[in-house]
């Protein structure tokens, strides 16, 4: 199949008029005519990402994370994503990014989340109508920001908060103090979804669950809501998964491969 199909079968799942405004999902380098040979799967596309693809056989790096969020003036070796450019086109490696298209998207990151969590009943926190134009036809597809769904069971904070860590390998959970009564309603936002921090009380969610949060937000709702921040990465490292079912569905003959690399860019001591 050419890379422009399984493209295609990305986009059929998250349309790319569910991005936000401010994004740039989409594909970011290369041609997309070209026979598949292979897909690498990652959040983030760095050197070390480009080297593996060329190592594995793969002309498709998949990322999570646009390589091109802002604009290029040059194509150098000045920084990262110059580089990055310039490395994926000497190796005629098409890199193509789904980014807040897949946040927004019923089963997308959010709901990845709640799979790993187990929660039920998930839906979209305010869903809205987003039209898609393809081949001369437009259908009507549903996005949201974040979702809202439910423990099987009410579980108290820390074993909630414990049992966060483990599964999504955080070093340094944050949270504010912990809720006195137990944890049921939870609203999530992977990334950087503080933003949805007032949409999660007036759903009256027990927890709210995100990847980045500012110092002052944490301040004022102690008993009211549990807030636990995960960090960028680890909120959205199994975004690759979603891919790797996508493609695996769609085209099983293609070799399809996670990234061993880890591109998180935050250590911790």
């Amino acid at each position: 199949m050419k890379i422009k199909e399984v493209i295609a079968a990305l986009e059929r799942f998250a349309p790319l008029p569910l991005q936000e405004d401010y994004d740039n999902a989409g594909l970011q380098v290369g041609l997309t005519e070209a026979e598949a040979s292979g897909a690498l799967l990652c959040l983030d596309v760095t050197e070390e990402v480009i080297d593996e693809a060329v190592s594995l056989g793969c002309n498709v790096v998949i990322s999570h994370h646009p390589l091109l969020f802002r604009g290029l003036k040059t194509v150098s070796d000045c920084n990262m994503v110059e580089r990055c450019v310039r490395k994926a086109i000497l190796n005629n490696i098409v890199v193509y990014s789904m980014h807040t298209n897949i946040d927004n998207a019923e089963d997308g990151v959010n709901f990845k989340i709640a799979e790993k969590l187990g929660l039920q009943q998930v839906e979209l926190l305010h869903p809205h109508p987003v039209k898609v134009k393809s081949k001369g036809s437009e259908r009507t597809v549903m996005a949201g920001n974040g979702i809202v769904g439910m423990l099987p069971l009410p579980e108290d904070a820390l074993s909630f908060l414990q049992r966060i860590k483990t599964i999504f390998h955080i070093d340094c959970l944050q949270h504010n103090e912990l809720l006195q009564q137990p944890i049921q309603k939870v609203v999530i936002c992977g990334g950087a979804g503080d933003f949805l921090l007032d949409e999660a009380l007036a759903e009256q969610a027990d927890a709210f669950l995100t990847g980045e949060m500012h110092y002052h937000m944490y301040f004022g709702h102690e008993q009211e809501i549990q807030i636990a921040v995960l960090g960028h990465y680890q909120s959205e490292q199994y975004t690759k998964e979603i891919f790797y079912s996508i493609i695996g569905d769609v085209f099983p003959e293609l070799p399809v491969y996670m990234t061993t690399v880890d591109t998180n860019p935050i250590k911790y001591l």
